[in-house]
């Protein structure tokens, strides 16, 4: 499932235009984007936590040469799914749909 699918789906769910639905994900999109990068998680309960999180420098290697790598530390996103969203997929139990 791509984007314009996940729209499509959200515009059929909530019974309102796929221009809405779009603009609605935009948006949700945006404001984890924003939240996570100034190092706030967004938890979604059921579905999941999206947080930011530090790696630590480390030594790498570059396949082709052999030749060891320094590579800088950073911050990187990082997405833990909920319980909810874990039965889902494993296929314990189906989800209910709050309407």
């Amino acid at each position: 499932m791509n984007k314009g699918d996940l729209v499509e789906v959200a515009a059929k769910e909530a019974a309102i235009s796929k221009v809405a639905a779009g603009k609605a994900l935009d948006a949700m999109i945006d404001a984890v984007v924003k939240s996570v990068a100034k190092g706030n998680p967004v938890t979604l309960v059921g579905f999941g936590t999206f947080k930011a999180a530090k790696r630590a420098a480390r030594t790498g290697v570059n396949p082709k040469t052999g030749e060891k790598l320094k590579i800088a530390a950073t911050t990187v996103p990082r997405f833990t799914a909920g319980a909810g969203f874990k039965t889902a997929v494993a296929g314990k139990k189906k989800t209910a749909a709050k309407k």
